[in-house]
């Protein structure tokens, strides 16, 4: 998920039994070969996206289904959404998740296409003239599931079309994060249990996603 200009925090730090042995064992198949680059002080190594996305099958509705702790989703105790469309000059972003006392966090930014990424990598910005990397890691043949991250390792996002996933689904972009410089075993999951924006719901005063 991009990053927004709403408080929206991390989820609950503590996630059931199950999901942490998940992670584990997402982890452990690339521990001995991930270890050097945890422990080196060079520069990460470049961080491979997917080959190109068509950018009007991802636009739309997305749920966060997990994410590495971030500043941004403090507030954020369930439902993390987001929407994308397009607008003059590149995308609208339109974040949502719910906070403890039942409210609605909300955050609207603005993605660009980074020339030459074949849509696979984008600038976001919710307060200009700062923008943050939202680059695709992963993502499914029928633009379901996606991997979303930032060179810095700091950052990335599980997301899915449907409010949940299939634990075996996410244990293998677990295993693809591992394997591209991520800790796996940060990663949060994320609450979700009831929509905060439907599909289809006005954006800016327009109807549909796209």
């Amino acid at each position: 998920m991009a990053k927004g200009s709403t408080r929206r925090p991390p989820l609950l730090s503590s996630a059931p039994r199950a999901f942490g042995r998940l992670v584990a064992a997402a982890a452990s198949a690339l521990a001995l070969a991930a270890f050097p680059s945890f422990c080196s002080a060079d520069p990460p190594d470049p961080l491979a996206t997917v080959a190109s996305v068509d950018l009007d099958r991802y636009l739309g509705m997305w749920h966060e289904i997990a994410r590495l702790p971030n500043r941004f989703e403090r507030q954020c105790a369930s439902d993390v959404e987001a929407q994308y469309r397009r607008e003059p000059g590149g995308i609208h972003v339109l974040n949502r998740c719910r906070t403890a006392d039942g409210g609605i966090s909300e955050s609207k930014g603005h993605a660009k296409i980074v020339a030459g990424s074949q849509n696979a990598k984008l600038r976001v910005t919710f307060f200009w003239p700062f923008y943050g990397d939202y680059w695709i890691l992963a993502l499914d043949p029928d633009y379901t599931e996606v991997l979303v991250g930032a060179p810095s390792r700091k950052f990335a996002w599980v997301l899915s079309r449907r409010s949940d996933m299939h634990e075996e689904r996410l244990a293998a972009l677990l295993a693809r994060a591992q394997a591209l410089g991520f800790d796996s075993r940060a990663f949060q999951k994320t609450v979700q249990l009831k929509p905060v924006m439907q599909p289809g719901t006005a954006v800016d005063g327009e109807r549909g996603s796209r």
